[in-house]
């Protein structure tokens, strides 16, 4: 293999590997250290290879976020771990450390000087023997293990290597770590991640052309499992036609950064909920914030209407109109103020210039309902489905690869080989991840909030809450938003053979997938429907992640990546000032024709891509304004913590 010839940061020079971790070196060895210059192969490191492979390995598994979170998390720490053995100054997360009660006792090994090839060595034992135990059940195992068998042959490695006091039996061994680690982390790894406890309020909802409405709820506050023929889960793999909540008792799972200060307990059904920076009680149906809870899912409805040709009109998505919000409301009753209700997206104002180039934006005019559209399935699970905590380590290698990136931490310093800074960065994104999935998913779990295709089909049941003199009037009703969410009158086409729905809420909306039959050629768009039909933006054989909706993941993740990349970099932008994703004209969309036109997504900072993804949740259905900004601000304060939590091991 080629290599190239590079000078490490005195922070990489490496220690003695004989000490194997916690030893000491004299002075002559030390000296000797500080001169070699020690060869690093060309191209993406071993980490980086590795984090390729885990990736692979997650789009060939069922989608499961938070459980993804955590294997990027534990086989990120791990190869950490592998390279901090060798390394002068850092500390190793569990090699040689008690976490959370497990501990993973320091080992003798026999090793030789060739630091740079220890450290290769160890990570990539340690990240095989991780990858193939955490998806050795896998729909896609045979796939996955071929990467991985692949990527140990081009490295010179041996998968039937037993040697033991070794490098590679090191890294067996830092992975049988967090393999035991993992049986007692909370994760309930051991019988697949199910549930022990949780036991869902309402009876499923069953969907399809001739369901309508929502008529075996029983709480519009609560989560609704959802009963689908042929269900398939977004990385493309059949599941059980109802499937059970994912995650609910997430929150007792044994995270990186978070701490018990940051923790409440609360008490259901003979469960303790673990709740990380608690939000409090979302809007609910009846009480102080009934006027909310109807305002955020009627505008889920609402947004709806822009994901079509009808009354479409023409956005500029570059930075020079969207992105850089300075502050987000905090009190529910203030998000009106935030979020165009009817022409859609929030409050951003754009940039004047590109830093990076002292020169304006360029101008980007598309529909707005291919930018809505795009959006919603861009962000949906990233655009392989390497679910949203896989999306953002694609984010951080795509900027790791970016020319102008100078590979300093914090922005200062000395220039990191690229080993190290993909080891440092792996580390503190995927604790940033998993502490993302724990906190989200344990409010998830406790407070258990309605999706909206729930809400809105159950609400259009009961009628409209705007005009008790006009029909079908119900407090708890869809309120009426004129040219959006009107009732069914004499002579509208949706009256019915018999005027059987004479008197119901209609929506202006996307109108479902029953009217695609190719999705290469077939484009669903907009019009009247009744609102007891509602459909997200999403496949018929999904429709909504199985699981409640407050707070949102996406927005959780995205937030405290976004903060962290800004504080890895030392910059809140992207390198060059913007990153891009190419769309192509009729090709992307999955499941109906689309975008009508190329475009490409555009985000000036990390901060933006953020925002840009939490609003994709609400033009796909997926959530109501009440579930994103407390994840927004939940994800804040984890990017901030788990930062200076990862930092704290590399000196």
């Amino acid at each position: 293999m080629k290599n190239t010839l590079i000078k490490l940061s005195t922070a990489a020079i490496l220690t003695l590997a004989i000490t194997a971790c916690g030893g000491s070196s004299d002075s002559s060895d030390e000296q000797i250290l500080e001169e070699q210059i020690i060869a690093e192969r060309s191209g993406h490191s071993v980490a980086r290879q590795w984090n390729e492979v885990i990736l692979h390995g997650i789009r060939n598994d069922y989608a499961r976020p938070t459980v993804h979170a955590r294997n990027l998390f534990h086989t990120s720490s791990a190869m950490f771990d592998a390279w901090a053995v060798f390394d002068k100054t850092a500390t190793p997360f569990l090699y040689n450390n008690n976490v959370a009660g497990f501990s993973c006792v320091e080992q003798s090994i026999n090793t030789d000087n060739n630091y740079l090839q220890n450290q290769e060595e160890a990570i990539s034992y340690a990240a095989y023997s991780l990858i193939k135990h955490r998806f050795r059940n896998s729909p896609g195992v045979l796939s996955i293990m071929e990467e991985a068998d692949k990527l140990m042959l081009s490295l010179g490695y041996d998968i039937n290597n037993t040697v033991e006091d070794s490098v590679a039996s090191l890294g067996r061994y830092i992975a049988n770590c967090y393999i035991q680690f993992g049986f007692q982390d909370g994760a309930n790894e051991q019988l697949g991640y199910s549930n022990t406890s949780y036991q869902p309020v309402n009876q499923p909802l069953e969907l399809g052309t001739e369901k309508p409405g929502n008529p075996n709820i029983s709480d519009l506050n609560h989560w609704q499992p959802l009963s689908i023929e042929g269900y398939i889960d977004q990385a493309g793999n059949p599941v059980d036609s109802i499937p059970e909540f994912l995650g609910p008792e997430w929150g007792q799972v044994v995270p990186f950064s978070l701490s018990e200060n940051d923790k409440s307990t609360y008490p259901r059904d003979g469960f303790d909920y673990q709740v990380y920076f608690d939000p409090g009680m979302p809007p609910t149906i009846e009480g102080d914030l009934s006027d909310e809870y109807k305002w955020g899912f009627s505008l889920v409805a609402i947004w709806s209407a822009q994901l079509g040709q009808k009354n479409d009109e023409l956005w500029d998505i570059s930075p020079n109109s969207i992105g850089n919000i300075s502050s987000y409301p905090e009190s529910f009753k203030d998000y009106p103020q935030f979020y165009n209700q009817l022409s859609g997206g929030d409050s951003s104002s754009g940039y004047r210039t590109n830093p990076a180039t002292n020169q304006p934006y360029k101008e980007q005019l598309v529909p707005r309902s291919d930018y809505a559209r795009v959006l919603a399935e861009f962000w949906a699970d990233g655009p392989e489905s390497e679910t949203p905590p896989g999306h953002w380590f694609v984010i951080l290698n795509t900027v790791s690869d970016h020319p102008s990136l100078d590979k300093r931490w914090q922005g200062e310093g000395e220039l990191l080989s690229n080993l190290e800074w993909d080891i440092k960065t792996y580390f503190a994104m995927g604790g940033t991840m998993h502490d993302s999935a724990i906190a989200a998913w344990g409010i998830k779990g406790y407070y258990d909030y309605i999706r909206p295709v729930s809400a809105i089909r159950a609400m259009a049941d009961l009628g409209q809450s705007s005009d008790s003199n006009l029909p079908s009037f119900h407090r708890n009703g869809l309120p009426l938003v004129d040219g959006y969410i009107e009732l069914v009158t004499e002579n509208d086409p949706l009256l019915g053979e018999n005027n059987e729905h004479l008197g119901k809420v209609k929506i202006l909306s996307w109108k479902g997938p029953e009217y695609i039959d190719d999705p290469a050629i077939d484009l669903a768009d907009v019009d009247w429907i009744l609102a007891e039909n509602w459909w997200p933006y999403q496949r018929p054989s999904f429709v909504t992640p199985p699981f409640a909706g407050y707070v949102s993941g996406h927005s959780t993740y995205s937030r405290s990546a976004a903060d962290l990349m800004t504080a890895m970099t030392g910059n809140a932008y992207f390198p060059g000032g913007m990153s891009e994703f190419s769309i192509t004209a009729d090709e992307f969309l999955v499941f109906e024709q689309g975008p009508s036109i190329n475009l490409t997504l555009q985000w000036a900072t990390y901060k933006d891509a953020s925002d840009q993804c939490s609003l994709s949740r609400i033009w796909g259905g997926i959530h109501p304004p009440a579930d994103d900004l407390p994840g927004r601000a939940i994800g804040a304060k984890i990017g901030k913590q788990s930062f200076e939590f990862a930092q704290s091991f590399f000196n």
